[in-house]
């Protein structure tokens, strides 16, 4: 087992990866100082794991929110019946909530958690690898709405995430190559080195190699790590790791929650980026031929969807959460392994890298 810290102070944390660590309850049990505990799980990850993780909790009692497995179910709505398992159990301000499963629960959970009695502790056990190195770590949490992904929601960190990298044994071969594309977006924003090494190793990464999973795991979480112990809230630096999200949310939103996965609408978004990087004289046609190769290796869409027109794109990329006083702030790259946030892209330069994901569509 590795750990890492993500340094905020009096609300810093540990991140532990490794595997079999499902079989560890102290790695849980450590966090959790009340005396009743909430699990939720959604009906894919259920039938997995809940059955060892409520066994190594028995003592608390667990309450449980089993919820719809999809990201057209990351709602209010949904959200609701979290709530209304805890309110029913008659759980307190005291109450640990533990999200089990991928990106959605753990958005939806930590949203729970961060408004049920006006905050309440919960503790990441992510079990997909787009969870384990992009949405467990930093405390973005929330829901979609039929206008904008992610538009409702809070910062709340919580007290520890365990990754059991054993989990990945079940995930589907298309929910592992959309945790690749947060895997590559570390290496292009911050880290060339990693870029390089997932060059070289993705082959493996496919096969799903043990140690190679675990080596890129780490690797992004410590970027990741690094960048919200920077600026937790998102006000400057942590704006770097939307790189693609801009255009891929627009992706996620014009298409209907679900169709496309989120880590395939941000590798097309990445691509979108470097594009539009190259057409600003910042990245070279060699830059974005790389990319798109790793993309492409990673079995991940590197194209837009056709059905997406201009106006659409722009309709929807402006309601975003990175848009201030009207303008449309973008992630691009000043080189590979450098991010840069510019609100000050021109009209025509973005409607032709538009053009050209249309045409190429």
């Amino acid at each position: 087992m590795k750990t890492l810290e993500l340094d905020l102070g009096e609300r810093s944390y540990p991140i532990y990866i490794g595997s079999g660590l499902l079989a560890r309850p102290e790695l849980l049990t450590s966090y959790i100082h009340g005396a009743r505990v909430a699990i939720v799980t959604n009906e894919t990850v259920a039938p997995l794991y809940l059955g060892r993780v409520r066994a190594h909790l028995a003592r608390y009692n667990p309450v449980e929110a089993i919820l719809p497995d999809g990201e057209q179910y990351k709602t209010l709505e949904v959200l609701n019946r979290i709530f209304d398992a805890l309110l029913q159990n008659r759980c307190d301000r005291q109450t640990t909530i533990v999200a089990l499963g991928g990106g959605v629960i753990g958005d939806m959970a930590g949203f729970a958690a961060a408004t049920y009695q006006r905050g309440v502790p919960f503790i990441q056990v992510p079990t997909t690898l787009l969870s384990q190195v992009d949405s467990s770590v930093g405390g973005k949490t929330g829901v979609n709405h039929p206008l904008g992904k992610n538009m409702i929601g809070a910062f709340y960190q919580p007290r520890a995430v365990v990754i059991d990298t054993d989990t990945l044994n079940t995930l589907p071969d298309r929910e592992l190559s959309a945790g690749l594309a947060e895997v590559i977006k570390y290496g292009l924003i911050r880290d060339p080195g990693f870029f390089a090494w997932l060059e070289a190793h993705m082959d493996r990464l496919l096969a799903r190699d043990p140690a190679a999973l675990a080596e890129a795991i780490e690797r992004s979480c410590r970027n990741k790590a690094e960048v919200v112990a920077a600026d937790e809230c998102e006000a400057g630096v942590r704006v770097i790791l939307n790189l693609g999200h801009t255009f891929g949310h627009a992706i996620e939103t014009g298409m209907g929650y679900g169709a496309w996965l989120h880590g395939e609408a941000v590798a097309a978004g990445m691509v979108m980026a470097a594009d539009l990087s190259r057409r600003l004289g910042w990245l070279t046609e060699h830059d974005v031929a790389r990319i798109r190769a790793l993309i492409e290796r990673a079995r991940l869409p590197v194209q837009a969807p056709p059905m997406l027109t201009a106006a659409q794109f722009k309709s929807l990329m402006s309601v975003d959460k990175k848009v201030q006083a009207g303008k449309i702030r973008l992630v691009l790259l000043e080189a590979l392994g450098k991010a840069v946030i510019t609100a000050e892209v021109p009209p025509a330069v973005l409607d032709e890298t538009l053009a050209a994901a249309r045409a190429a569509a």
